[in-house]
Formats: structure tokens, C-alpha cells, sequence
């Protein structure tokens, strides 16, 4: 089942956020095969990361938020609470967006 995860930061957590990202991008790689998109979400700037939207493939709920609770930004304290639903895409998806560098 594929679950939206909406990811808000926690005021102040920008420098953390930079130190943790390379073990959030390591884990994020371990399930590589379940995910269908993921990224910061972004002030208006483009560039000022404010929080994350994964979207990926677990069997439940429960196993998105077990997944979720030793990803390395929650264990640093990145995130406010999650928001996690099931998620169906209704829309087929004619062109891709190429990862940004």
C-alpha cells in the first residue's frame, strides 16, 4: 500500500537538518525500490528546506511508522509530528521531474 508522509520541521533545525542529511539519504537508499517520490518540501525561496514529502510502499500503517521512527532526521529531532495516510494515485503519470542536482 503506498502511504503519503508529510514531514514538517521543527522551527530552528535547519543546521541539524544539514548535519543529519547524509545518514536520512543513506536510509532513504535502503528502500529505494518502495518509493515513489520523496523530497524537501521548501519555503518560497525554492531552496529554504521546511520539512519532507515521502511517498512510498510499506505493507501497513504500522510498518510506515515503525520505518519511520529510526530515520535519522526523527531520532535527531528534525521533524514535528508525522502525517501519514494511505495514498491512491488517480492520476497517470505522463512525464517524470528529473531529480534535481
Amino acid at each position: 500500500m503506498i502511504f503519503a508522509i508529510l514531514l514538517m520541521d521543527r522551527p530552528g533545525t535547519a543546521e541539524l537538518r544539514t548535519q543529519v542529511r547524509p545518514a536520512h539519504r543513506d536510509y532513504l537508499a535502503k528502500l529505494a525500490d518502495k518509493m515513489a517520490f520523496s523530497g524537501p518540501l521548501t519555503s518560497e525561496d525554492g531552496k529554504t528546506a521546511v520539512g519532507s514529502l515521502l511517498v512510498m510502499d510499506f505493507p501497513s500503517k504500522a510498518a510506515a511508522e515503525a520505518w519511520l521512527s529510526e530515520e535519522p532526521f526523527t531520532k535527531a529531532g528534525v521533524y514535528e509530528k508525522p502525517i501519514i495516510h494511505a495514498f491512491s494515485n488517480m492520476w497517470e503519470q505522463k512525464v517524470g521531474f528529473p531529480p534535481s542536482a
